[in-house]
This record gives structure tokens, C-alpha cells and sequence, in this order.
């Protein structure tokens, strides 16, 4: 995204220069790129359905802005169409706001920063947002349109998808008359999904006792860096390292090791993603460093050989730095906070027996944080079955019990089951065919789709969910193919044509 700033009048002007312009699908790459530029993090969606409202409201269509900020936008039928059953197009209008250590965005005034390279629009030092702005861009350029053919639409926008689905939760059913649903929250092309997991955030509590400082000790940062990170749902069966179970494995072993004191910890920043960064505070006793800085040096050889193949640019480093403290956590504290660490269930818990390469069940340790008075671990579990989902919600319950922490369960949403009948899929099937002369897959996915909730909420369902290829979603540098937009935009607009 080019800036370009001119003085008038002695008032600096901003002209921001649209670097998408003559890109196709035109009008879905002009709306994708006005939508970088508003602000968007879950929990903070004003703007964004503001905007939304907005446009659907110069379309001369019907909206509906509802107090969850969840957006519905009705466009009536094009001639010939009058009698077609109601399409639901589906998106989420939140992202996931990541950066890099180094970055000074700011997600609650910056644009998106982004920039084009061969088939490519790739985010810089930050997520993209194209999960799932490209599907809000794919619903606006279809809801402006005066040529292209369609049943009558309802578009729905839901609020907060990332951090709860509360929007989709929050949603009135009534508000909407559409049996079919077409998701637009899918991040390969060529694949329809048809079935997703269900899903679960909660928080372990542990008290902090502090102690006084008995001992001539230098402070001390210890990082975890460098990982890829990633969906915490996609990405899980990937391997990828933990920032906050690898610095729980480097403090867990140290504290075998030799004499220290803790006073701050702290990790990730979305239960969703995969944590790429964590850093723990500590003291170290004067006559101890010597021995310390050998243990890291064999330990960083241990980790660098193990995530060789999946996070070779993991960094670990310890630093000195200089900082008045003057209380750090009680033994009993840090013994706690490393047990937990260590022992709570993250990555793959099981594989699906029906679905060949699914993952079944995980957990993600997605955030750490230190309070005056608690430290919490913040995860999100998924499964497709519910009763594995509670049992790992069981464990992890069980090991706070165990250690003296408290336990809180702070959302969860529903599977999408896979229906043996749909009319839709059998639609999206045969275009896809028609279309590029192959079979589209037809498969699950270990991530959370709002659909579970769709199901619940409106009887006899007929939903789907397709989009363009999306890499590294969740993490700084995602991008977004530009092709692949193209011709899932292309089969979406046949798909809406067939639909009579």
C-alpha cells in the first residue's frame, strides 16, 4: 500500500494510492482493499459493520445492524429468479490482529500494510485479514452488481468469529429466511467443506505468592522467537513449536538445573494462534550465570534439532537487563506454573478413524499473561467429537484442581455435522465440474466454523463452505493468492446462476 503525503495550504494531505487497482476480479479486489484500511480486530468490529451498513444502505437495499454488530444485507432477486429458493452468503467481518515483535502497527487506526509479489497480496509485519475480508469483498462486489444473475440473497456478516463467534451466538434466526448457506470462510480452493469441529476456550488461574529477595541475584530475560506460528486449527498437525510450552520446558529444566527466582511470564496473544513469542523474567544468582548460560546452550542445540524441519529460525536467548524489582514469585508459585506448563495437553490429541489425515481432537496453549495477583493460561480446545472436546476440558480442569488454580470455561460452539443429503453440494459439485473439467473435494476441517451454530440455530439447513487459498492465516506475512480469488469468485457467481 503506497502513502504518499503533499503539503496544501501548509496541511499535509495523505493520498493513499490503491495498489490492486486493474487486479480480478476488479470490484471484489477494491472492496478487499477499502476493507484493509478499517480497523477490525474481534471485539472491536464498530467501524467495520458501520461500513458495512453503510454500503449496503447506498445500494438501496434492505439492512439489518443488529446489537451484536452483526450485519444483514437483502437484495432482491434478479428477473427470472423471483421464484428461486433464498441464498445465505456468509462471512465474518472480525480478523485476527498479529504482529511482529519489531512491528509499531497499530490495528486500532492503521491500515493493512500489504504489497503484490507474482500471484500474491502478502501482508508486512502483520496478519492480512484476507480470513476472512475476502469473503465480505466476494458478498459487497455481488450485492453492487447490476448484471449478474442470482436468487434472492440475504448476505450475513457476523461479528467476533475469531474470539467466540458471539455474533453468530447473538444471532435472531427470525431475521433471516434463506434455507441455503453458503460460507465463504474456507481458505482451499478446490475443497468444499461440509463438516468442521466444535470448540472451546478456557483459562487456568494461578495464584501468585510473592516472596521478598534474600539473595545478590542479576535479572535476567529469557525469549522464546523465531517460530512460524500459525491457525491453530489448520495448522495444529503441522508440528510447529509452542512458544509457551517450550519456554515451560526451558524453565522446567533449569529449575532441575540450579537455583533461580521467576517474577514475570508471558506469551501469545490469541488463544487461536499458534504462539510464535514468549519471554520469562528471572534472577539469577551472581555466582550461577556461568552455569546457566551452558545449560541454554546445550538446551538450544536439543530444540534447534527437534524443530529442524518445522521452525528452523527458533531463536532462544537470554539477556541481562536492568530493571528495580524488589519481590519475585514464592518456589511454590513457580513449581505450580511449571507443572502446568508441562503437563497440559497441546498439539494433536487424536486422529479421525473416518476421515484419513483429519485431526480429531487438539488443544492450543495460546496466551500467558502475569497479573498483580494471578498468572492465567488461555486455551482453545477443538474436536469433531464432543465428548473428546469435554474430556480434554476434564484434564485440563483436573490439573488446575491439582496444582491450586481456578478454572474457567469462557466459550464454546458446536460441530458442524455432515448431512448425507445437500442439494447445495451436489450444485457446487457439478459446477465445479462443468467448469474445470474435474472433481472438487468434498472434505472436513479441524477448525471452528460458524455453521456449527447455523445448524443449531435454523432447522433444516443446507450450508457449505468454500474460499480461495489462503497461507499462513493467523500469523504475520499471511497471503493471499490472487488467481485462486478469481476462480473461486467465478465458480461462487455460477454456482448463484444455477440456483433457479
Amino acid at each position: 500500500m503506497a502513502i504518499i503525503l503533499r503539503n496544501i495550504n501548509q496541511e499535509q494531505e495523505v493520498i493513499i494510492l490503491a495498489v490492486l487497482k486493474g487486479i480480478k476480479p476488479e470490484r471484489v479486489m477494491y472492496y478487499f482493499e477499502e476493507i484493509t484500511k478499517i480497523p477490525r480486530c474481534s471485539h472491536h468490529e464498530e467501524k467495520i459493520s458501520n461500513y458495512l451498513a453503510k454500503i449496503g444502505r447506498s445500494l438501496g437495499l434492505e439492512v439489518i445492524q443488529d446489537e451484536a454488530l452483526n450485519i444483514i444485507i437483502k437484495k432482491p432477486a434478479t428477473k427470472g429468479y423471483e421464484s428461486s429458493p433464498t441464498v445465505i452468503l456468509q462471512g465474518h467481518m472480525d480478523m485476527v490482529c498479529e504482529k511482529t515483535q519489531n512491528s509499531n502497527h497499530d490495528f486500532s487506526k492503521d491500515p493493512i500494510k500489504f504489497h503484490v509479489e507474482g500471484d500474491y497480496i502478502i501482508a508486512e509485519e502483520t496478519t492480512l485479514g484476507a480470513d476472512n475480508g475476502i469473503a465480505l469483498a466476494m458478498i459487497l462486489a455481488i450485492l453492487e452488481s447490476k448484471d449478474i444473475p442470482h436468487p434472492p440473497l440475504e448476505a450475513l456478516i457476523t461479528s467476533n468469529e475469531e474470539s467466540g463467534m458471539t455474533g453468530a451466538k447473538a444471532l435472531d434466526p427470525e431475521n433471516l429466511k434463506g434455507r441455503i448457506l453458503i460460507n465463504l470462510d474456507s481458505e482451499e480452493e478446490g475443497t468444499i467443506l461440509v463438516s468442521c469441529a466444535g470448540g472451546e476456550r478456557n483459562i487456568i488461574s494461578i495464584p501468585i505468592e510473592w516472596k521478598g529477595i534474600t539473595k545478590e541475584s542479576e535479572n535476567f530475560e529469557l525469549i522464546v522467537s523465531g517460530l512460524k506460528g500459525g491457525h491453530s486449527g489448520i495448522d495444529i498437525n503441522r508440528g510447529r513449536g509452542n512458544s509457551n510450552k517450550i519456554i515451560g520446558r526451558i524453565l522446567g529444566r533449569l529449575s532441575r538445573e540450579l537455583d533461580y527466582d521467576l517474577y514475570h511470564i508471558e506469551g501469545g496473544s490469541k488463544a487461536n494462534a499458534i504462539p510464535r513469542y514468549a519471554k520469562a523474567k528471572i534472577m539469577i544468582p551472581k555466582d550461577n550465570y556461568e552455569k546457566v548460560e551452558s545449560f541454554l546452550f546445550a538446551l538450544k542445540q536439543e530444540l534447534k534439532n527437534e524443530f529442524f524441519h518445522s521452525d528452523k529460525g527458533i531463536v532462544i536467548e537470554l539477556n541481562r537487563i536492568t530493571e528495580k524489582v524488589d519481590r519475585v514469585f514464592s518456589d511454590n508459585t513457580k513449581n505450580k506454573l511449571i507443572t502446568a506448563l508441562n503437563l497440559l495437553p497441546n498439539g494433536v490429541q487424536s486422529m479421525s478413524m473416518a476421515i484419513e489425515g483429519l485431526v480429531e481432537s487438539s488443544n492450543n496453549l495460546g496466551v500467558i499473561k502475569t497479573f498483580e495477583n494471578q498468572i492465567t493460561l488461555e486455551s482453545a480446545i477443538r474436536s469433531s467429537v464432543g465428548t473428546l472436546r469435554q474430556y480434554i476440558s476434564e484434564q485440563i480442569e483436573l490439573l488446575a484442581n491439582i496444582i491450586g488454580a481456578s478454572f474457567e470455561r469462557t466459550s464454546s460452539y458446536p460441530a458442524w455435522q455432515y448431512k448425507e443429503n445437500s442439494y447445495i453440494r451436489e450444485v457446487i459439485k457439478e459446477t465445479y465440474r462443468e467448469l474445470y473439467n474435474e472433481e472438487i473435494n468434498v472434505s472436513a476441517i479441524h477448525a471452528g466454523l460458524e455453521c456449527g451454530i447455523f445448524d443449531e440455530k435454523f432447522d433444516d439447513i443446507d450450508m457449505v463452505s468454500l474460499g480461495p487459498n489462503m497461507y499462513g492465516v493467523h500469523a504475520p506475512g499471511e497471503k493471499l493468492s490472487i488467481s485462486s480469488t478469481e476462480r473461486t469468485y467465478n465458480l461462487l457467481l455460477k454456482v448463484l446462476e444455477k440456483i433457479k
